[in-house]
């Protein structure tokens, strides 16, 4: 491999000549030979967006000249296109700031601006960090990440599997089946409006992640190093915001308190709390599917799912609910994703939180996580549902909670006699009912209709 010199302000280091990045980044990477996790790729183009708006903020307030603006910009839309991902080593587990990713970007778009110029226009802090510190660009990048792989991967694939489930509800509409509440039997619901549930959990974790994107519409950029905007001309923490929100078309303005900006990170955990909530859901409705699936002969065997592949290698013919424990085992992930981005955020001493690169790794993975998950399951399983009426209709008979429609016309405690009788002596709830002498047969044929009781 050929090298080439770069120099900083601790010296010469030797850089691989086909990358663009500097000393800096260099040096990161060699200090820093911690794990397989690089810095996501979502992070690294929230900083494209932002350096990008931070060059034309500056070429606005008369900071940065015309031809510089537009080298940056012309490099930051090769980074958001995925031209220069190979220039981008960098592990998550480096400085707790994010300063070496920021210096990384800051030395590929001049590297690479000076190479199309033809000549040293671009200077990594000088001319493309100019205005800005790490402390103040890597939460704006968190943000920006966040927000853009939340609207446009998440809620896509949340949207996707509401659709689905309003045609479940449709499709099976009149199928009454037994209701299970303690993992016991209870009175008769509509298999519609069971799905009607799963449908409800998706709609209102839509509507909690959405809402918790408020917080992270506001950027901590402006900030500088501190929160007192050292450096940064006046008015440039609004146009910056105002840049980004037009590059974006998303509502980003300036964080009001740039103290608060740099040192908190509530509103990421805030937002991830969201995700979890999500988690759970999803982890609730893919246990009811494999639960309702179990089987074929010795489970409930309420619900037909997919049979995509062998679930065995020593039983044959056996298949297995695997896309509920996909989406189960991403549940988990997610949830202790949580307990690491809650922890982090704790993490903010005096003005500068340094646990930043961990809290946007764990909540864009949980976010990837998510939206894979459901696109898989939703494809794989959800989609192939198809209702057992034959397995549903013994169970709902079947079952000693239909007693509760008698409870009108015998009372609370002889239905509970009938009920106890019924079981203990396997027969019938009518047969127990009358020979009790509750109710004559005539009667209890008038009153007792499982299928109108939802």
């Amino acid at each position: 491999m050929e090298y080439r010199i770069e120099k900083d302000s601790m010296g010469e280091m030797k850089v691989p000549a086909d990358r663009y990045w500097g000393a800096q980044t260099q040096r990161s990477f060699q200090n820093f030979e911690i794990g397989t996790e690089k810095m996501p790729r979502e992070v690294i183009r929230a900083f494209a967006v932002l350096k990008k708006a931070a060059a034309r903020a500056n070429r606005t307030l008369g900071k940065l000249d015309e031809r510089r603006m537009q080298l940056i910009s012309q490099v930051c839309d090769e980074i958001l296109e995925g031209k220069l991902d190979g220039h981008f080593p960098l592990a998550v587990w480096q400085t707790g700031s994010g300063t070496q990713s920021n210096m990384n970007v800051n030395e590929v778009i001049a590297g690479r601006g000076n190479e199309i110029a033809e000549e040293k226009l671009l200077h990594p802090n000088d001319t493309v960090n100019m205005s800005q510190s790490s402390n103040d660009t890597f939460p704006t990048a968190m943000h920006i990440a966040a927000v853009m792989t939340v609207e446009d991967r998440l809620i896509p694939q949340i949207d996707e599997m509401i659709a689905v489930l309003l045609r479940l509800e449709a499709e099976n509409e009149g199928i009454v089946k037994s209701g299970r509440t303690h993992l016991q039997d209870a009175v008769p619901i509509a298999f519609s409006q069971e799905i009607s549930g799963w449908r409800g959990m998706l709609e209102a974790s839509r509507r909690m992640i959405l809402a918790s994107l408020e917080g992270l519409y506001r950027l901590a950029l402006g900030g500088t190093a501190v929160g007192t905007g050292l450096n940064a001309p006046a008015g440039f923490a609004e146009e910056v915001a105002k840049e980004v929100a037009q590059l974006t078309g998303r509502p980003f303005v300036s964080e009001e308190n740039k103290f608060h900006a740099l040192t908190a990170k509530d509103a990421v955990a805030f937002s991830h709390g969201a995700l979890k909530a999500l988690a759970a859901d999803m982890m609730k409705i893919a246990n009811d599917v494999r639960w309702l699936s179990s089987g074929p002969r010795c489970g409930l065997g309420e619900i037909f799912i997919p049979e995509n592949e062998p679930g065995s290698s020593i039983m044959p013919g056996k298949v297995n609910p695997t896309q509920c424990e996909a989406v189960t085992m991403v549940a988990v992930q997610v949830m202790g994703n949580d307990a690491a981005v809650g922890f982090a955020a704790s993490q903010g001493n005096f003005e500068l939180n340094v646990f930043m690169p961990v809290i946007i790794y764990n909540y864009l993975q949980s976010a990837v996580l998510l939206s894979d998950a459901l696109r898989s399951f939703r494809i794989n399983c959800v989609e192939g549902i198809r209702p057992n009426r034959g397995k549903m209709h013994q169970n709902l008979h079947n079952s000693l909670m239909l007693v509760t429609a008698l409870n009108p016309y015998i009372g609370y405690e002889n239905a509970a006699k009938t009920a106890k009788k019924a079981h203990k002596e396997n027969i019938s709830l009518k047969e127990a009912c009358v020979s009790l002498g509750f109710l004559t047969a005539e009667r209890f044929d008038e009153v007792f209709h499982p299928e109108e009781m939802v």
